[in-house]
């Protein structure tokens, strides 16, 4: 594999005549596994769809025809066979990047994923592994396709030792992260919010680099309340932040990024000096991952907290389609919470 370089937002200013691409989040995709496959012999890619056609959102388009049908290919319709087949591939030395067409459909590869995946490592005392296993997923809600194509599974994974969860929100990360789970010695779960596939448009490096997995980006400073969240529901937050900065309130936004594992010091430095703290997340409410935020910052916090931690998020019903709109934890949930923890 080729040297890379780790490259925070604030260092690749210098590149920008050169080499940045305007692209959006879903090229950006396509970018990373480029770049990983020219690098990388060993990287495969693999999935419904995904060779010629170049998947149901067109992330791999153009792999097939670049590094041929060993490399890029289409597997049955079986989810749990891609995954087994990819710890199989991953345990023998390959770097399979496999593609579960929407996250709603990565469950009956539940038992591969984390009775496999995770846990071969530890299982032989470090001798074997598939630690070089990537699996991309599209998740989340936003595009009107009902309960079957619209869940945010996050949290099941995040239960599970010896993964890794990731979710980007913008091009720039997309690309970074996505590079950095692939070549993570860990086998690592890739949510991609498809809601802004096509509406996040950002700078992105031509060159490879990588972000660090496991570290969360300040992406707005604030000194009156935390906002944490990741995925398409950053766009919200950010919205939420500039209404309420009309009206004197300073927002510190967080972008978690990974999941699994998180960083705890990022958000409790925050909270330490805003005293207040919202988690916004379309999964239900219940068993979601803003339970955990919200009890590990309340244990290392607490002396610092002004007022309740709130959890915005989705209903605890299926995903309906209908009612797409009033399921979905917005701005203006966000914005009514910020002004309620600021007036507690």
């Amino acid at each position: 594999i080729r040297p890379m370089a780790l490259i925070s937002q604030p260092q690749y200013s210098f590149l920008r005549a050169t080499i940045m691409a305007q692209i959006n989040l879903l090229q950006a995709v396509n970018s990373a596994l480029d770049t990983a496959m020219d690098t990388d012999d060993r990287v495969i890619c693999l999935g419904e769809d995904i060779g010629k056609f170049g998947g149901v959102f067109r992330a791999t388009s153009d792999l097939q025809d670049k590094y041929g049908k060993a490399r890029c290919f289409n597997t049955p319709i079986t989810e749990q066979g891609i995954v087994g087949f990819s710890i199989g591939l991953a345990a023998q030395g390959s770097v399979p990047v496999a593609e579960i067409q929407f996250a709603d459909y990565i469950f009956p590869a539940f038992d591969q994923i984390v009775n496999e995946a995770a846990k071969f490592r530890y299982r032989s005392g470090d001798q074997f592994n598939c630690g070089g296993l990537t699996i991309r997923a599209p998740y989340g809600g936003g595009i009107s396709g009902g309960l079957y194509h619209s869940q945010s599974p996050e949290a099941y994974f995040c239960h599970t030792p010896g993964l890794k969860v990731v979710i980007p929100s913008t091009a720039y990360q997309a690309k970074g992260l996505l590079l950095a789970a692939i070549r993570d010695p860990d086998p690592v779960i890739f949510f991609e919010p498809k809601a802004i596939y096509r509406a996040e448009v950002g700078e992105v490096p031509e060159t490879d680099y990588v972000l660090p997995l496991g570290v969360a980006e300040v992406m707005t400073k604030g000194s009156d309340i935390t906002l944490v969240g990741w995925g398409a529901q950053m766009h919200q937050l950010h919205r939420a932040a500039k209404m309420a900065a009309k009206d004197g309130i300073s927002c510190e936004v967080i972008d978690l990024r990974t999941l699994l594992p998180w960083d705890v010091d990022t958000v409790a430095q925050s909270v330490e000096k805003t005293g207040r703290l919202i988690i916004s997340h379309e999964a239900p409410r219940t068993g979601g991952f803003a339970g955990e935020v919200s009890a590990t910052i309340q244990e290392c916090c607490f002396l610092s907290l002004e007022a309740p931690i709130l959890r915005i998020t989705g209903m605890d019903t299926p995903f309906p389609l209908v009612f797409e709109k009033e399921y979905m934890p917005d701005y203006l949930k966000v914005y009514e919470a910020i002004k309620a923890s600021v007036n507690f």
